[in-house]
């Protein structure tokens, strides 16, 4: 991959929170969620509850697709990633533990969150490991996109 395409690509996952993950659900049609991640580098991490309905979606089949960006009143200023990947639950706990750690900086010091932090035993954490990702980037062209197999 090129340098310039993956610092994009860092920069991307580095400025945002939030993504869309799109799982399978039993009758073949497709749930997209939103979801907050961390990424420890390119590294990309989701967390769920146990019970959660993309939990058990993805216990069945673990490709899914997941988009990241953000809204924009410019219209030739829209970027964003989308990919498809496979959603691997992380069962190495020092790795479960790690990803906790990143969330706090995710969020400004002064953000209020409503709960505690949650243990590698309350939640299930997925790590998702592209096959391919599209680098949407408008303000190269309408519809401009770099693609990337990995």
């Amino acid at each position: 991959m090129q340098n310039a395409l993956r610092t994009k690509i860092r920069a991307l996952l580095d400025g945002h929170r939030i993504m869309t993950v799109a799982t399978l659900r039993p009758d073949g049609w497709p749930q997209a969620t939103t979801v907050g991640y961390v990424n420890d580098g390119d590294r990309l991490y989701f967390l769920c509850g146990l019970g959660s309905q993309k939990a058990a979606n993805i216990a069945r089949d673990n490709r899914v697709s997941a988009t990241i960006d953000r809204d924009t009143d410019d219209l030739m200023g829209i970027t964003g990633l989308s990919m498809a990947a496979h959603a691997i639950r992380v069962a190495d706990r020092t790795e479960a533990a790690r990803v906790l750690s990143l969330l706090p900086a995710k969020y400004p010091p002064d953000t209020r969150v409503p709960f505690a932090m949650p243990t590698p035993d309350e939640v299930a954490i997925f790590r998702l490991e592209p096959t391919v990702i599209s680098v949407l980037d408008y303000t190269k062209g309408f519809g401009h996109t770099d693609l990337v197999k990995l």
